[in-house]
Order: C-alpha cells, then structure tokens, then sequence
C-alpha cells in the first residue's frame, strides 16, 4: 500500500504546519482551494500532506490517510461491499487525481487514484 495523501484537519493550521515543517523538513504552501483550503507540503518520496481546518461544524479534527489505488470506482464498490459507508463518493480533486472516503467501523479511511 502507497500513501498518496496524508490529511490532517485542525482548528490551528499555520501552528501545525509549523511542526510538521520543524519534524519533518517539508514546506507548506499557500491554501489550496481544490484540497480544502489545505496548505499542501510534498514530501521527498511525492507523499503528499495537506493541512486544513474543518469545512462544516460538525468535522472533528483527525488525521487520515489516502491510499492510492489503481481503481477508485471499483475500489469504493468493494469498501461499499464490504459494509462500508461510502462518505465522499469518488470525485476528481484538480490535476491532483480524485479521491473518495469510506467508514469502516467507524474509522475514516481515504483513497486516492493519481
């Protein structure tokens, strides 16, 4: 499994972008309307890692994952089969690919196809 996207959401953007430019030696960008208002960093192995505050009241702050899959639609139809609620059906994110998000039992996870 590949991490494509690495999201964190919080109600102190600028102060985690700072630490995680301090921990991890990545620069974050401006806000980036196609990922949320997220300031993007790229890490060295094109790992991405957005940084954003929540988009409605009641987003809680969590970090999650996006793994890249070949095949978002089927990927999301096996996630749905396997008892999955699909949160955030496949959609196109910019020039950046399209991602999806699914709860399984109650965790969040993201998938994303380049």
């Amino acid at each position: 499994m590949t991490r494509r996207y690495l999201e964190i959401v919080t109600a102190d953007v600028d102060s985690t972008c700072a630490l995680y430019e301090s921990l991890h030696n990545v620069s974050f960008g401006a806000r980036d309307a196609s990922l949320g208002q997220a300031r993007v960093g790229q890490r060295s192995n094109g790992t991405l890692i957005g940084v954003r505050s929540p988009l409605a009241d009641h987003e809680k702050p969590t970090m999650r994952v996006y793994l890249a899959v070949d095949d978002i639609e089927h990927a999301a139809k096996v996630a749905e089969k396997a008892g999955a609620m699909i949160a955030y059906p496949p959609t196109k994110q910019g020039e950046r690919g399209t991602f999806s998000i699914f709860i399984k039992d109650g965790v969040e996870h993201g998938l994303w196809q380049p």
